[in-house]
């Protein structure tokens, strides 16, 4: 059977518009300086990766902070500052450093020139499990929906987020094609939900059949993306 010609594309944002690792080991260098200015206790007791262990510990106790990560980020300060008997009122102080330290991305080469060519072809909007805040990245305008986790209360894969975004957008899933690296949390979650999806692989990654997830379509870059697009439009039924 023909599919539906898609009226809205989701993407997810952190490795699908831009490269996150390099962002947050910046972003955690920053914040650590930060404390050890601030609140010395801390940083000469963890290092950036023995905070990171903390976080990790803490999650596997609180599941539900998988949602936010920021929170996670925060409850995790809040033991190790009363453990090292730091001032707590430092701990906003960090948070909002590292806060503007992540949202320093730069998005892949080819995701701005191909960004607004499919605005004006459909309706865009995000779903993401990270915090990233495309105000502050100067790429809101791009978009006319955004949807965290942190924001819904529940994380992708989750079907629920997914379609929250589509009755948000006033779009029936199958409607939507949603946009994503991960195999998982994108293009599984995003199947379940009743969505097409396109899993952005830019490494050229077979993960997909050890896997045995099976994408609509699989897109190395966002010119792909965009001739995928424009087939569906094309070939597709009202």
């Amino acid at each position: 059977m023909t599919p539906r010609r898609p009226l809205a594309l989701l993407f997810d944002l952190d490795d699908t518009l831009w490269p996150i690792g390099p962002v947050i080991m910046a972003a955690e260098a920053s914040w650590h300086a930060w404390l050890a200015e601030h609140a010395p206790r801390v940083a000469q007791a963890f290092s950036v990766a023995e905070l990171r262990v903390r976080r990790m510990a803490l999650l596997e106790r609180r599941p539900e902070l998988l949602a936010d990560l920021y929170q996670l980020r925060r409850a995790a300060l809040e033991e190790v500052f009363a453990e090292t008997g730091e001032d707590p009122a430092h701990i906003e102080g960090s948070m909002r450093v590292f806060a503007a330290q992540r949202n320093i991305v730069v998005p892949y080469a080819d995701v701005m020139p191909v960004l607004p060519l499919l605005q004006g072809m459909l309706r865009l909007g995000v779903i993401t499990n990270g915090n990233a805040d495309l105000e502050v990245i100067g790429m809101d305008h791009h978009f006319e929906y955004t949807l965290s986790s942190s924001q819904f209360g529940s994380a992708k894969p989750d079907p629920r987020i997914f379609h929250a975004a589509c009755d948000a957008m006033g779009v029936a899933p199958e409607d939507a094609v949603y946009v994503g690296d991960d195999l998982r949390l994108d293009v599984q979650g995003a199947q379940q939900a009743g969505l097409r999806a396109v899993w952005m692989n830019r490494a050229g990654s077979q993960a997909h059949l050890e896997a045995g997830v099976v994408p609509d379509a699989i897109c190395a870059t966002f010119d792909e993306l965009l001739a995928w697009i424009r087939g569906q439009m094309q070939h597709s039924r009202a």
